[in-house]
């Protein structure tokens, strides 16, 4: 029926075509390429045998436009799922324009190399004129809405769990329990334990500098910015206990005050624990975490690159991570004249996701709502020209696909709220 190219092969883009190969009626034939083949060749090899869905494999460096564009033009699919690092979003975009196919990823872009003067000049414009400085944000990719809708494709930015399945959350809250939202709290929680005194659960360039920003929050129409980690609150999670979570900067923030324009508070929070945190400080106060290279022995390397070749992969996680995470949105507003709360949410088992795909949960949460955002798309649940993040699409179809392939939702019309 459908022909994809999956560009990554890390643990987010393992557990996506997994989850993509068992559903062989609808992705026929999928085209793995990674900068590292031999990767995109033994899960291949690996998987070939289970599946009745035709696997290829391919080279590619995806910082360059022009092989992307080759690889897709040879292979024709109907879709690119860019499972790669954010750095590549716009690159890929590009590709996906010259050579007219429709795309999808998980997150959105942010620069790898922050320091670049043209790139600077325009973050530095944006921080004064919305009020967050956190180095990632939609503008760079919703900048290209009329160039897919001129060519008549379909790009949907951001389909993993957050941003993804809570943006798809936040619209079935709009759509089925609320007639207005008040405020919207997104919590993300991993109880997971992988026995590691340190370690990052995806990608450790993202997620160290992800978490490592001043956080903010959306509050009666304008952007509230606070030193990084420096709001704390303590939330007892189903399945989960009683966990430390701190407020962050996160990109569904920005395109909910769009699509849910009545909300008067929108906020993020992230649980931590306390030796993750020493750890992170640590390492960026001493310069680890910097994009901005140096010159050691003779060789420029990038502080942050060097630091995630120190880490354990997140891709080896699965057997050794134990625990659950609970991931969802609580609610305040009003519903045919009353004042109602309401929460929808995961709970998803570590365990569980190795025994199916061998992969943590982490990376299992945000590469089955990658397949599940691809087969609305393929199946024509959600087609239409134009750039979209998943907040502004019919979330009955994919939630409804999220429950039948491996993350159900749970609802509380009565849940604790976060002060």
């Amino acid at each position: 029926m459908s022909r994809v190219l999956i560009i990554g092969c890390g643990g987010v883009a393992q557990v996506a075509i997994r989850k993509c190969v068992q559903l062989s009626d609808v992705f026929t034939d999928i085209c793995i390429a990674s900068r590292t083949k031999t990767k995109c060749d033994a899960l291949a090899k690996e998987l070939a045998p289970t599946t009745k869905t035709n696997i290829t494999t391919a080279q590619v460096d995806a910082d360059h436009k022009e092989e992307v564009v080759a690889l897709i033009q040879s292979y024709k699919p109907e879709l690119v799922m860019n499972i790669a690092l954010p750095y590549q979003d716009l690159t890929i975009m590009d590709a996906c324009l010259e050579a007219h196919v429709n795309y999808l990823d998980t997150a959105n872009y942010e620069p790898e190399d922050i320091e670049e003067p043209s790139w600077r000049a325009a973050y530095e414009k944006r921080c004064q004129e919305k009020g967050f400085s956190a180095y990632f944000d939609y503008s760079y990719q919703w900048a290209y809405r009329q160039k897919f809708a001129d060519a008549g494709l379909m790009a949907l930015l951001g389909c993993g769990f957050d941003p993804g399945v809570t943006q798809a959350y936040c619209a079935y809250a709009k759509k089925h329990e609320f007639d207005t939202i008040d405020t919207i709290d997104i919590l993300d929680c991993n109880g997971g334990d992988h026995g590691y005194a340190f370690a990052t659960n995806f990608n450790p360039e993202v997620n160290l500098r992800e978490v490592s920003a001043p956080g903010s929050y959306w509050e009666d129409g304008h952007w509230v910015e606070v030193p990084a980690m420096s709001i704390k609150r303590e939330y007892n999670f189903e399945e989960v206990g009683m966990k430390d979570m701190y407020l962050l900067h996160h990109e569904e923030i920005e395109s909910l005050a769009n699509t849910i324009p009545e909300a008067k508070r929108i906020r993020f929070f992230m649980t931590f624990g306390q030796s993750y945190l020493d750890h992170m400080r640590c390492l960026e106060d001493i310069g680890m975490l910097s994009t901005t290279p140096i010159s050691f022995e003779g060789q420029e390397i990038v502080p942050i690159k060097f630091l995630k070749a120190l880490l354990p992969d997140p891709a080896t996680l699965g057997p050794r991570t134990h625990g659950k995470t609970n991931i969802g949105c609580i609610f305040t507003g009003e519903k045919d004249g009353e004042k109602k709360t309401y929460a929808i949410y995961n709970i998803c088992d570590h365990q569980a996701c190795y025994k199916e795909v061998k992969s943590q949960a982490i990376s299992y949460t945000t590469g089955v709502p990658a397949m599940c955002g691809a087969l609305m798309m393929l199946t024509g649940k959600w087609q239409k020209p134009g750039v979209y993040t998943v907040d502004e699409l019919n979330p009955d179809p994919f939630i409804a696909a999220l429950d039948q392939y491996g993350l159900p939702h749970r609802e509380n019309h009565h849940p604790n709220l976060v002060d």
